[in-house]
């Protein structure tokens, strides 16, 4: 049973964000939505809170309003299989106004910051060769979105 649930605070849209993101990722769903009723100080009828699933993790989206924003001192990372899965993702997440950054760090369009991550870029950045390690670090530090081929060729000194 999961025990901690991360809570995104959205002004207005974190349905919209909730249902985005279960189009993503594989195996998630809107758990439940709850809303603003009548009198209270957000438009009736909009989501309040929703939960839902990302491959299996528990969030809950609230619409709390505009006052908190998101920043990259949470960012989510998704740890990925091979490059179509880093391409996929990567597409998927900066669509309709999402930003890159580096290191394979990007911002949805509602500035929500992921990590989408080769599972191999441990292996190269932490390998046995140092030397190789340094070339990998220096070549993943001048990317975006990450090129495990790329990355495999700095370390390997290609």
């Amino acid at each position: 049973m999961q025990t901690i649930t991360p809570c995104l605070w959205f002004d207005t849209d974190g349905e919209e964000a909730a249902e985005f993101y279960v189009s993503v990722f594989a195996n998630s769903r809107i758990l439940n939505v709850t809303r603003y009723g009548p009198g209270m100080h957000r438009p009736e009828g909009l989501a309040l809170t929703v939960e839902f699933e990302l491959a299996g993790q528990r969030f809950t989206a609230l619409n709390g309003g505009p006052e908190f924003t998101f920043d990259e001192a949470i960012s989510f990372q998704i740890d990925c299989a091979d490059q179509a899965e880093v391409d996929a993702y990567w597409s998927k997440l900066t669509a309709d106004g999402g930003q890159e950054g580096q290191c394979g760090w990007l911002k949805d369009r509602w500035g929500v910051s992921w990590q989408i991550v080769p599972t191999q870029l441990a292996s190269y950045l932490g390998g046995s060769d140092a030397d190789g390690a340094q070339r990998a670090t220096r070549a993943m530090l001048a990317m975006r979105k990450i090129d495990i081929d790329a990355i495999r060729a700095a370390y390997d000194g290609v």
